[in-house]
């Protein structure tokens, strides 16, 4: 039977931006980077001023000029307070915080991010903070449509409701690692082991207005290791690539088409050529066959075995190629 697929803060935000997101706009971005002042991109501050006025003309000159320094007296405004108090600042924080963690955003400040983070994933796939920026900040619209498929579905909607999380904190490793061979538990595991992964690497959400969406992109990432399970896909290029055509289709998510059509580039013409003939065409199918993997509370399914859950979920048997 055919399943219909898914349809698809702020002195510690700027050392954050310095960082793993001023990386992004070394590449690309530069330009726009020297010509905005960096506490332009900087956290909750904008995010708040933006939105309401007429505090937003004190809240840009603070952000682009930083505190208030002496002027000539032709240079001063008059009947304008250019000081914005400290407890203004935590007010602000607190109410466009929805999350722990939460850095709310303008658009502006999206389309930077989306675009510098864009340009570093393309350039090192393996740059994780960078393909999590970018999901976070293009993925509105495919993650309210799974908000919504997740909301009606049973499990789903269990899975929304109680919010699990899949960490080294939250299994049981060393009874999942005594399962029989073929459990999806143990075979979870052992990919796990032999890829040298874990499932704590995941990024926290920080980009996401919307507490429950930030959830969503949440559990994707952290069920992604399970799709490399049931897709028997390792973690190399071709096998990331292989699983990013399967999570294009199912979620819709333009982070993972954008890995999906520009992933195969760094592949060899022999691999190429395994991909477009034989994988693709197997992950695109078992894409569309399968129901919404983010419908499934894999934590309830350790001892069930990975054939039947595939079965159950919709997912083709892998074809006999080594990856």
């Amino acid at each position: 039977m055919m399943h219909r697929g898914c349809g698809g803060v702020g002195a510690h935000v700027v050392s954050w931006w310095q960082g793993s997101a001023g990386a992004a706009l070394s590449s690309g971005l530069i330009a726009a980077h020297r010509m905005l002042p960096i506490r332009w991109l900087g956290g909750a501050r904008m995010g708040g001023w933006l939105r309401r006025a007429p505090g937003s003309l004190r809240g840009l000159r603070r952000l682009a000029l930083g505190p208030p320094f002496p002027v000539g007296r032709g240079d001063q405004l008059p009947h304008t307070d250019l000081t914005v108090t400290a407890e203004e600042h935590v007010d602000e924080e607190r109410y466009y915080q929805l999350y722990p963690g939460h850095i709310p955003t303008s658009p502006l400040q999206k389309a930077l991010l989306s675009a510098g983070s864009a340009f570093m994933a393309l350039y090192n796939p393996y740059r994780h903070d960078m393909v999590a920026v970018l999901g976070e900040t293009t993925g509105s619209s495919a993650l309210r449509s799974l908000r919504d498929k997740m909301k009606h579905d049973p499990e789903g909607y269990q899975i929304l409701q109680e919010r699990p999380r899949i960490r080294l904190s939250t299994l049981d490793v060393t009874g999942l690692r005594e399962l029989p061979d073929g459990t999806f538990g143990r075979e979870y595991v052992r990919f796990l082991d032999s890829n040298r992964v874990s499932p704590d690497t995941r990024m926290p959400v920080k980009f996401v207005d919307d507490e429950e969406l930030a959830y969503v992109i949440q559990r994707y990432r952290e069920v992604h290791d399970l799709m490399h399970t049931l897709l028997s896909m390792p973690t190399n290029m071709l096998g990331e690539v292989v699983v990013k055509w399967f999570e294009a289709v199912q979620t819709g998510l333009p982070m993972c088409i954008l890995g999906a059509v520009f992933g195969p580039v760094r592949l060899s013409a022999r691999k190429l050529q395994i991909l477009t003939t034989e994988l693709v065409p197997w992950a695109v199918q078992s894409g569309r066959n399968a129901s919404c993997v983010l419908n499934f509370y894999y934590e309830n399914r350790w001892e069930q075995t990975v054939e039947s859950l595939r079965e159950e979920i919709g997912i083709l048997h892998p074809p006999a190629i080594c990856v």
